[in-house]
């Protein structure tokens, strides 16, 4: 999937992150959503929540003909991401959005949308961004497990803001449940990931 000369530049992108303590997806969660894009021979997506540009560019990888349109509201992450882009010359097939995603609004349309930012926000994201897929589209959503926590109870997670945020994330869950429009499925890959496809 990832050619062999790229390989050392990835690498050094995830000891920044980890280094950093930026969030990136975990190897399992990544090689997952990679393998939905190529198995479902998806073409364009809309990431919310770039970071420093790890999650774009393994997508991107997939196929030559990939466009993404990625979002990211810190300034000091969004620079990273175009610095990291430009090293894998995919400036022309990855667009990098510097805003605060709910201030956002497209008239595009994606095969995918991968939601990967503040997961307080979650419900939000899907429901401003959901007229923008594409009939039969897929909605990504990863750390529906967040570390574990999720599955603890609430008594065992010590921090007031971590409890709230679990909260938001359980939500949410019950939100994709309940979608009529669409038929959603979990999997514990890397940090749990929900995949929701649109019935319509």
């Amino acid at each position: 999937m990832v050619d062999h000369i790229y390989n050392d530049e990835i690498k050094k992108i995830k000891e920044y992150a980890e280094i950093n303590n930026v969030p990136i997806m975990q190897d399992e969660g990544i090689l997952f959503l990679t393998s939905i894009i190529k198995n479902n021979n998806i073409k364009n997506i809309l990431e919310v929540g770039t970071a420093i540009g790890y999650s774009s560019i393994m997508m991107a990888l997939v196929a030559p003909d990939i466009k993404i349109t990625s979002i990211e509201k810190d300034e000091s992450r969004y620079l990273k991401a175009i610095n990291n882009i430009k090293k894998f010359n995919l400036e022309d097939r990855i667009t990098l959005i510097f805003k605060d995603a709910l201030d956002v609004k497209l008239d595009d349309k994606f095969d995918l949308i991968f939601l990967d930012a503040s997961k307080s926000q979650n419900i939000n994201f899907f429901t401003n961004f959901s007229k923008n897929l594409n009939s039969k589209g897929l909605i990504i959503t990863d750390n529906m497990s967040f570390h574990g926590y999720v599955e603890k109870t609430e008594d065992e997670i010590k921090s007031r803001n971590l409890r709230g945020l679990v909260r938001k994330i359980k939500q949410y869950k019950e939100f994709l449940e309940n979608n009529e429009n669409y038929d959603t499925k979990f999997y514990d890959y890397g940090d749990g990931i929900a995949v929701s496809k649109s019935k319509i």
